[in-house]
């Protein structure tokens, strides 16, 4: 079975050329070439010089190229989950 990614699906990444590394976590930006899936959120440190706070959170992100979607494996997804998931205000809606 062949499986597309779509952004919001949680999924893991077995990559077989580093030994015994999985990457896993929400799919959260996908284009024609890649998708990057978001395997960590921390606090962003306090900063002295920026007067309001739009983002409070850093995304850790890797990118996984189109070439490689035959290693990752589906887990499920949250777009369904509208109690669990509140989407970020003003986020671009990818097609």
């Amino acid at each position: 079975m062949h499986y597309t990614p779509q952004v919001d699906d949680y999924v893991r990444w077995n990559r077989p050329g580093i030994s015994g590394h999985i990457d896993e976590g929400w799919v959260y930006f996908k284009c024609d070439e890649s998708i990057s899936i978001e395997v960590g959120v921390k606090d962003k440190p306090y900063c002295q010089y920026t007067k309001e706070e739009k983002h409070k959170k850093i995304h850790i992100l890797v990118c996984c190229p189109n070439f490689l979607w035959h290693q990752l494996e589906y887990v499920k997804n949250r777009r369904g989950d509208v109690d669990d998931y509140k989407s970020q205000e003003h986020r671009h809606i990818d097609p």
